[in-house]
């Protein structure tokens, strides 16, 4: 029999394995639901496209062929794949069971991915995280290139690409030495720091941008010479009484837990804050999910972090 580049159908293997089991054209078609013409049809079709007989037919009835043997169980395999493969596609259209590669800056992911992801696990039990951290300007670069699925990021960067659902506000604290002169009031007048050395993070960071305008508005010298390598080292720098220095309030709610090393206050009527965002591509697969999944972080935040920073209406 001469063989077809035409390859089997999900529709004549199931037609094959119907018939293999029932052995009747006749009885095959009526638990197929259509008529035996086209029954037989789609099996000569089978059979031209495989160069193979898969059946023996007789005035006596119809017998698998030693070919069609050997191939029933693959067949079965190959339509079993076929309903794995549907099953998992389903699954996957709405967003809960696949591995998502999230960006995040290394000065909020510390600080905030661990209430955040625990209840996540909880609501979308087969959801993954592949978690990365880098700068903003890194993140929404590589958000472009596809390096990452969604991030969190404190960018605003305009673009149609992108997908910008806001998140949360979280407020910076202005920190100092707990033996320095204005420690221990609640607000610190921003006259009352004109001139102040104040420490900061590289200049790699979105966060040193941001020092460095405030340390603009209020007339305080920004030092070049002492710059942290994370927010650890920056609070050691000013608990060793190297300068003053503003850091995030999630960072502050979570690793402060010697307050008497340093003090915390904000600057009376000049609050500091920075906006976080869930950022995805506007062409991503999983964009309604990810809409969903940005509405539940929100959720998350006021229950576990309300008191510390001001959830975003999106």
């Amino acid at each position: 029999m001469a063989s077809s580049s035409k390859g089997a159908t999900n529709t004549q293997l199931r037609y094959f394995v119907a018939l293999a089991r029932n052995l009747s054209y006749r009885r095959t078609a009526q638990v197929l639901g259509i008529s035996q013409p086209t029954l037989t049809a789609q099996i000569n079709a089978l059979e031209k496209s495989l160069g193979i007989a898969l059946f023996e037919r007789s005035r006596s009835g119809t017998l698998l062929s030693p070919e069609g043997r050997v191939l029933l169980p693959f067949a079965e395999e190959t339509l079993q794949a076929s309903v794995r493969f549907e099953e998992k596609a389903k699954d996957l259209a709405g967003g809960a069971q696949t591995t998502y590669r999230l960006g995040i800056p290394p000065t909020l992911g510390p600080y905030l991915l661990p209430y955040i992801l625990p209840e996540l696990h909880q609501r979308y039990a087969k959801l993954k995280f592949y978690v990365r951290e880098a700068a903003p300007s890194q993140l929404i670069q590589g958000l472009f290139n596809g390096d990452y699925d969604l991030i969190i990021s404190p960018s605003s960067q305009e673009s149609s690409q992108l997908i910008v659902s806001k998140l949360f506000v979280e407020p910076l604290k202005f920190v100092m030495p707990s033996d320095h002169p204005l420690a221990g009031t609640k607000f610190v007048d921003a006259e009352q720091i004109r001139g102040e050395t104040v420490l900061a993070l590289e200049d790699t960071h979105h966060f040193h941008h941001q020092v460095q305008d405030i340390c603009g508005e209020i007339g305080a010298q920004l030092a070049r010479d002492y710059e942290g390598t994370s927010l650890d080292t920056l609070r050691q720098m000013v608990v060793m009484g190297m300068g003053v220095s503003f850091l995030p309030g999630l960072y502050v709610h979570s690793e402060l837990h010697r307050p008497d090393e340093l003090h915390v206050c904000e600057l009376k009527d000049k609050p500091i804050e920075r906006q976080h965002n869930l950022i995805w591509r506007n062409t991503a697969p999983g964009r309604i999910f990810f809409r969903e999944l940005g509405n539940h972080i929100r959720q998350i935040i006021t229950q576990t972090l309300g008191h510390a920073v001001q959830v975003s209406e999106d």
